[in-house]
């Protein structure tokens, strides 16, 4: 008779790395509802809100990230991470974990370093298509490395690599709406073309610039916004659109779902989510990475769909100059945008968590643990 399940999930930081951890427990938990899951995460980073609101615990533990910007502030790193590794210390003792799953985010790396010293199967996904430094110094000793894209062998061992793309949020797939409806909960028109603006939770400020810049002009193609500004300067962005019935404009948009599906096209970052939710719902996508992204990973992101022709890229320091013109060409070809529409669809991995749920139950049943 095996064992009960015992799983830590670790990392945090950024909802790309949150939402897929959330995706995979809950497809575990569908394939064994006996399993007990924990999350590891950092204190006061968004992991501590936004798992609970899932319906799991979660730990925090005391942790900084390598600041690249401002070196001096790194001082008392070394302080925090052997703090944090008592604190791993006391959370196996406690909870006894027999597997443990790593999402990325500097919270990862004590729990799947110490599992690794006792033993314990460890499981890596790794989403970007530039591998980050904690999940490459771990891929040496881990069970096995999920990734969102090919050709990571490069960063961690072929023979421990599994293709499985990006876990996404299952309301992202089975959207409930049309896009009439989707575009009249936005009080936009489903006659007109929409383009939808994302920069994640706190949005992208290049990208806010050049759309606030060009209100007039994109007035004149006839199309609409859905814009997600991002908090910071929200009140500004919000205060220029007013005048504008084209636009619907928030800090923070909760039904992304309706989002992708009212718009036709998207102008977004190019964070391995934002990537992975966009070929999901085959939106033709201006990428503009983020340029100061660790290991400029949102270039390589956006790069492996462009080189394919599924997505247009746009640079951070060119998007005032360049992105009006981008939107404009788009949005009047339609041969280019029912292109783009049918390639970046290739890219869609629509049971991401259910192949590393599987996987992540499978390996640890063979390694005779549970």
């Amino acid at each position: 008779m095996s064992k009960q399940l015992r799983l830590i999930i670790a990392g945090g930081g950024t909802g790309g790395h949150i939402f897929p951890a959330i995706a995979v427990a809950q497809a575990i938990q569908q394939l064994d509802p006996n399993a007990a899951i924990l999350f590891v995460g950092a204190s006061g980073k968004m992991e501590m809100e936004k798992v609970p609101q899932a319906g799991y615990d979660i730990i925090g533990l005391t942790i900084a990230g390598f600041n690249r910007t401002h070196l001096l502030k790194n001082w008392n790193l070394p302080f925090k991470l052997l703090k944090s590794f008592f604190q791993v210390k006391s959370i196996f003792k406690k909870f006894k974990p027999n597997a443990v799953f790593g999402v990325g985010g500097y919270s990862s790396f004590p729990v799947l370093k110490y599992a690794q010293t006792q033993n314990i199967p460890t499981f890596i996904h790794e989403a970007n298509a530039f591998a980050g430094k904690s999940n490459q110094w771990l891929g040496k000793n881990a069970t096995t490395i999920f990734t969102g894209t090919k050709a990571m062998d490069k960063f961690f061992p072929a023979e421990k690599i599994i293709i499985t793309g990006n876990p996404v949020r299952k309301n992202i797939i089975e959207t409930p709406y049309t896009k009439e409806t989707a575009l009249l909960k936005f009080g936009l028109l489903p006659s007109r073309k929409t383009i939808l603006i994302i920069g994640g939770s706190l949005g992208a400020a290049s990208i806010n610039k050049a759309i606030n810049d060009n209100l007039d002009k994109l007035a004149t193609l006839n199309i609409q916004l859905i814009w997600q500004t991002g908090k910071p300067n929200a009140n500004v962005y919000v205060k220029a659109a007013a005048n504008y019935s084209n636009i619907f404009i928030s800090a923070f948009i909760d039904d992304m779902s309706a989002a992708y599906t009212g718009a036709d096209f998207v102008i977004s970052r190019s964070g391995a989510m934002a990537v992975a939710e966009i070929c999901i719902t085959g939106k033709p996508c201006i990428f503009v990475p983020y340029p100061f992204a660790a290991e400029d990973h949102q270039t390589y992101n956006a790069m492996s769909l462009v080189k394919e022709g599924a997505a247009l890229i746009v640079k951070d320091k060119e998007v005032g100059i360049n992105l009006f013109n981008a939107i404009s060409n788009l949005t009047l070809d339609e041969n280019v945008a029912n292109e783009m529409k049918h390639k970046i669809k290739s890219f869609a991995w629509l049971d991401a968590d259910k192949i590393i749920a599987n996987h992540i139950i499978e390996e640890v049943n063979q390694h005779n643990v549970i």
